[in-house]
């Protein structure tokens, strides 16, 4: 490859998104088999249920936000994993259209145990770079999501799990 080949790419195979997508493309089959396997959820499924574990009583809209994805699969992976007793939806009193989201005890489970290891999936791949290179791409990508943020006027919304 090309040493400026990320800046001008002459093919499919030097630019930038392709390539991370056939990193997401690897290493998120082990996220999908691992969550599947273990509990029967898709890596959506899995998505949505790590952003409610941290912002638990979140709308469906809120939780989409957060999983950048857009509201419509969001609504049906949320039916999806209340159907499989992950998560529970509760309306609030006073005003039955407002639906809270919740884990269940079974979704807290869930959760619990896929964390440490989709973790230390993410470890392994970090591993094969020193802590200054680590650092660098952390920053090289908080930087390329908030210029592809900028590009997109701030409605960045993913259509892929």
């Amino acid at each position: 490859m090309r040493p400026a080949s990320l800046a001008q790419p002459a093919s499919i195979d030097e630019m930038f998104l392709y390539r991370l997508h056939r990193l997401q493309v690897a290493a998120g089959g082990l996220v999908t088999r691992l969550c599947e396997q273990t509990h029967g959820i898709t890596r959506r499924e899995w998505r949505l249920l790590a952003q409610l574990a941290g912002h638990e009583d979140a709308l469906s809209s809120e939780l989409a936000a957060l999983a950048a994805l857009d509201r419509v699969r969001t609504s049906r992976t949320v039916t999806r994993l209340v159907e499989k007793g992950l998560m529970e939806r509760r309306p609030r009193p006073g005003d039955r259209r407002e639906v809270r989201l919740r884990l269940t005890a079974a979704g807290r489970a869930a959760y619990d145990d896929l964390l440490p290891r989709i973790a230390a999936i993410n470890r392994g791949l970090v591993e094969v770079l020193s802590a200054p290179q680590v650092a660098a791409l952390d920053a090289a990508l908080t930087a390329l999501q908030r210029r592809a943020q900028d590009m997109l006027g701030g409605d960045a919304v993913d259509d892929e799990a």
